[in-house]
């Protein structure tokens, strides 16, 4: 029986997100830092609602709990999850990072939305 292949990772990576670091900002009047944000990279990713597949069956208080998005992008060490995504003005919070099958071609990013 015929399978079809499957696609390519140039082909779902179609959205330009950025991704951003907190750093200490300039200090004020009262000798305390403001946080700031630092723009790490502008790249493109495939962006796959996780909510309701991920909360099913999972135990409270769990990292996966949380997840409301997973962003797949090409593969980068330089990621951590103190960092964060925005996309179309909102803000996903990087909870886990995922190298699946640890081949290095593509990076996992499992994330929860802010409300701002």
């Amino acid at each position: 029986m015929y399978r079809k292949a499957a696609p390519n990772l140039s082909s779902i990576l179609n959205r330009k997100i950025e991704i951003y670091q907190p750093v200490q900002g300039d200090e004020n009047e009262l000798g305390q830092r403001d946080i700031a944000e630092k723009l790490i990279d502008t790249v493109y990713a495939a962006i796959v609602p996780q909510t309701g597949t991920m909360l099913h069956g999972r135990a409270a208080d769990t990292v996966l709990t949380r997840v409301t998005h997973k962003f797949i992008i090409r593969y980068r060490s330089d990621l951590t999850t103190d960092m964060y995504i925005r996309y179309g003005g909102q803000r996903y919070d990087i909870i886990y990072l995922l190298d699946p099958y640890a081949n290095h071609e593509r990076l996992e990013i499992f994330t929860e939305g802010i409300i701002q």
